[in-house]
């Protein structure tokens, strides 16, 4: 019994320096974090670079988009979007465990909102500060906009291959139409591209491109977006 005692006292001491640990290391690099949010919105303030976004030319409003594209892309992206703070939780373990179990950066359980503003106001370097720095951002950025102001600010700034950033230039690029004219297939196909848009690009790879149509359908199902029948129906618009 003295021995159990014993062990029981040093596992919950180790647990006791592990979580201090852990409470500086997440003060040390959200003090970091913190800073680099400072310097890159000193530079140029969130509101600053939301208006230039929206000043472009071509900018597609929220209300403009395929209910269908929004749904695929948010299926696919961060199903969660229009619940969550702009950080998931969920999300954010799932990656963790899957980054310790690599030793590496493999997954970053980013968001929507998250992936805005890292591509707007930081680099892309997979440094904890940055990730620290995000989480400033996301909550300033969560703040100040809409669930649906922050996705026309998103889809208005990815890359989607073969050299066209934002869904306007997307559409006319590979489809010859407007956002607002894509049929089902094609809005799927778009919302697949900017998770690896130089392999996903049907300019590069047409049989890759038809296999993410299938993943991001398969996902839509999955989420109870679209039953299986309605997915199928889209499916089978590759075959006119």
């Amino acid at each position: 019994m003295r021995s159990r005692h014993w062990i029981g006292k040093i596992l919950l001491r180790l647990f006791a320096i592990l979580c201090c640990f852990a409470i500086l290391f997440g003060a040390f690099y959200g003090i970091k974090g913190y800073r680099l949010y400072r310097e890159a919105s000193a530079e140029k303030t969130i509101e600053e670079t939301m208006e230039e976004i929206r000043g472009m030319e071509h900018f597609t409003r929220y209300s403009e988009l395929p209910q269908l594209y929004i749904d695929a892309v948010i299926s696919v992206e961060d199903h969660r979007f229009e619940s969550h703070p702009g950080i998931d939780p969920i999300a954010v373990c799932r990656a963790a465990w899957v980054d310790i179990r690599a030793c590496s950066f493999k997954e970053g359980g980013s968001t929507i909102t998250q992936q805005l503003v890292k591509n707007q106001l930081f680099t892309q370097e997979k440094l904890i500060e940055r990730k620290a720095a995000e989480v400033f951002a996301v909550f300033d950025v969560e703040g100040r906009y809409s669930k649906e102001e922050i996705f026309e600010l998103y889809v208005n700034t990815i890359y989607f291959g073969s050299g066209y950033y934002g869904i306007y230039e997307a559409s006319i690029g590979y489809f010859d139409k407007e956002p607002s004219e894509l049929t089902d297939y094609e809005s799927v196909m778009l919302a697949g591209l900017p998770n690896a848009p130089s392999s996903y690009s049907p300019d590069e790879n047409m049989e890759l491109a038809f296999q993410r149509v299938e993943q991001v359908l398969y996902s839509m199902v999955r989420n109870k977006i679209l039953t299986q029948e309605e997915a199928d129906a889209i499916e089978a618009e590759r075959y006119p």
